[in-house]
């Protein structure tokens, strides 16, 4: 879940969601699909929610090959920061992650415990999972790769913390991986934007646009590979979301984005989610937008 904005949720077996949106009419959110389609390049329909096809061998989906568009390029010299939402140690640390810390405009939470799946898979524990896969990824493509934490931690980092760690990599680019904990019903994936924002420590003025820029490239490269829709949520069928509240991307100073890979509390989304071909398929299109991106 998204965050350094919801209070934290209880351990997994009794878990409640932790966001709560209402969902857009559907011919908003087509509408929204075609502006986002739209922008991101031509396309005949949106792509279809349903889990993709198993592959030949019928240990589960293919993931696609790179087509001459997408075709994996060094990325020597380029510095990308993931940062995997949440901490499993979170759990066993609600004083801790409670503290307040400043993000600019307010303070907030340290870090939430994240969401679950109604059968108890984490978001920590999902969150992980792609970006471990998404590191090896990027690392063939030869860019450096450094998280801000791979649960050798007892919690945290905090969000102040996370943002510092983008900040002082100097990182090309940073993506935060997250999974959602809204509304049943309420389905797909959207990537969050920062908001201009300039109070106190906070200021994105430079990396507003190459931000969108990045989050438009990671949407559209989430969608081929997954075959994902954006959300039904927010973001009104655009699959881009802008936000002020977030300390993560408030007190950033290189581009960064998060994505919410999918809604943990629908259970069509969670079979998603909880499929590990699935997951490669996911970390594959977030490499892929961060390549194209930083490639130009």
């Amino acid at each position: 879940m998204h965050h350094d904005d919801s209070p934290p949720a209880p351990r997994p077996a009794r878990r409640s969601k932790l966001t709560l949106t209402l969902a857009v009419p559907a011919a908003a959110a087509l509408a929204g699909w075609l502006v986002w389609g739209a922008v991101s390049g031509p396309a005949k329909s949106a792509p279809s929610q349903a889990r993709p096809a198993p592959g030949p061998s019928g240990s589960g989906p293919s993931v696609p090959g790179p087509s001459a568009s997408t075709a994996p390029l060094s990325l020597a010299g380029k510095t990308v920061v993931i940062d995997p939402g949440h901490n499993p140690g979170n759990f066993d640390h609600p004083r801790e992650i409670n503290r307040l810390v400043d993000i600019g405009t307010n303070r907030k939470e340290c870090d939430t415990t994240g969401t679950s799946t109604n059968s108890g898979y984490t978001e920590a524990e999902f969150t992980l999972d792609v970006s471990h896969r998404l590191r090896t990824l990027l690392r063939k493509q030869g860019a450096t790769v450094t998280f801000t934490h791979d649960a050798d931690r007892p919690f945290g980092p905090c969000i102040d913390e996370r943002a510092r760690i983008g900040n002082a990599a100097k990182a090309d680019a940073v993506v935060s991986v997250h999974a959602d904990g809204s509304a049943t019903g309420n389905r797909g994936f959207h990537v969050i934007l920062p908001a201009q924002v300039k109070d106190g420590a906070a200021d994105t003025t430079r990396i507003v646009a190459p931000s969108r820029t990045l989050g438009e490239r990671v949407a559209r490269e989430f969608a081929r590979a997954t075959g994902s829709a954006p959300a039904n949520y927010v973001g009104g069928g655009t699959g881009l979301d802008v936000r002020k509240d977030l300390g993560g991307l408030n007190l950033s100073t290189v581009p960064k984005v998060f994505i919410e890979c999918g809604n943990m509390r629908d259970p069509k989304d969670a079979a998603l989610l909880t499929d590990a071909a699935w997951r490669q398929k996911a970390a594959q299109g977030i490499a892929v937008g961060v390549s194209t991106y930083l490639r130009g």
